[in-house]
């Protein structure tokens, strides 16, 4: 019967995997990696809130894709949490974790990769569901696009919580690997040939659909007399779901085919000298996310831009009524308020000089 060490630190577990954990996360080397992985982490925080907030505010955007949008960049801005307490618990604090904080720092990003994975696929379901019937939208109620949300961080945390609930290598020192040295070689060829197979299916998968899309728009272009654009819609969210999903292969893949091959116990592939690379590479997907929306989707970028103008223009005026009489703040709260609804009737909330121009007239 073979020994268990659920009892041990991770030094036992580098030690016995011939992991070195300091040399690689010491001088210039760490400073840079700490960096760029803080900076991205703020950048992740602050743009995927600010995505979530456009989809709540704006009504344009409360449909099934965009519920779904919202939701992959709750994935990132989870993946930002993951990052920030690696960074926190790696180099050579790995070596003095406990198994259990060790599990919750590698669950974390299992997580955040299942959530974004079954987020795209979920989405590929609702856009072949609206493309087959030649709809911008599909006709998912919001109870079954809850349930749809559920659903994927049900799964996300599950599938990070596997090695957990035992599929790991405490009983069996001989099949930890190399990366993950409480993982299980099986495991790691699991879950990277799983994620690659999944790439693979979901890049084939958009492909034909953006094939139909295109194809059906063209045709039925000559045939109905509604607007350009409106033509041109489904096209357009097939893209930015496509520029996502290429994104997302890209980045991870490098990262899965280092598991896969540390899964195959590859002694000579000099896996350690690259792993942290990939890692932030991958780190970087989370961060092209919201400028993918915004760059792909001018609604998106304008209902951000109006947001982050409103708030400076919020704070200006504040501090500028602080300033101003009592007596000329009332007078002038009657005529500042037709300003804001022309302004909302518009669009041009924020832009001083409309509603300059629109108070003069």
């Amino acid at each position: 019967m073979n020994e268990c060490y659920y009892d041990k630190r991770m030094d036992f577990f580098y030690n016995k995997t011939n992991t070195d954990t300091v040399d690689e996360w010491t001088g210039p080397k760490l400073i840079v990696v700490l960096c760029f992985g803080t900076f991205f982490c703020l950048f992740i925080f602050f743009s995927n809130s600010l995505v979530i907030a456009a989809v709540v505010k704006n009504k344009r955007f409360h449909f099934p894709f965009y519920y779904l949008l919202a939701n992959l960049a709750a994935a990132d801005f989870f993946a930002g949490i993951a990052y920030v307490f690696l960074m926190f618990n790696t180099g050579p604090v790995s070596k003095t974790l406990t198994v259990n904080r060790w599990f919750l720092r590698q669950g974390l990003l299992d997580t955040s990769l299942t959530a974004s994975l079954v987020n795209l696929l979920v989405i590929a379901v609702e856009r072949h569901m609206s493309i087959m019937r030649m709809k911008i939208h599909s006709n998912l109620t919001k109870k079954r696009v809850t349930f749809l949300i559920i659903s994927i961080w049900a799964i996300a945390i599950f599938m990070g919580a596997v090695p957990t609930l035992g599929w790991n290598c405490l009983c069996d020192i001989t099949a930890c690997s190399s990366l993950a040295p409480i993982y299980s070689r099986s495991y790691l060829v699991f879950w990277s040939v799983l994620n690659l197979v999944v790439f693979f299916i979901m890049v084939v998968v958009y492909i034909r659909i953006y094939m139909y899309v295109q194809r059906k728009t063209n045709v039925l272009s000559s045939h109905t007399s509604g607007s350009i654009s409106r033509r041109r819609t489904p096209v357009k969210l097939m893209k930015t779901v496509m520029t996502l999903l290429g994104a997302f292969v890209v980045c991870w893949t490098p990262g899965l085919v280092v598991l896969l091959l540390d899964g195959l116990n590859c002694t000579y592939c000099g896996i350690q000298n690259v792993k942290r690379w990939f890692l932030l590479l991958a780190l970087l997907n989370s961060v092209m996310n919201p400028i993918i929306y915004s760059y792909k989707d001018d609604e998106m970028w304008g209902t951000m831009k109006r947001m982050i103008c409103c708030s400076s223009e919020d704070k200006s005026q504040e501090r500028r009524s602080s300033r101003i009489p009592s007596t000329v703040l009332c007078r002038s709260t009657d005529t500042s308020g037709h300003y804001i609804e022309d302004g909302i009737i518009q669009g041009t909330i924020c832009g001083k000089g409309d509603l300059g121009d629109k108070g003069n007239s």
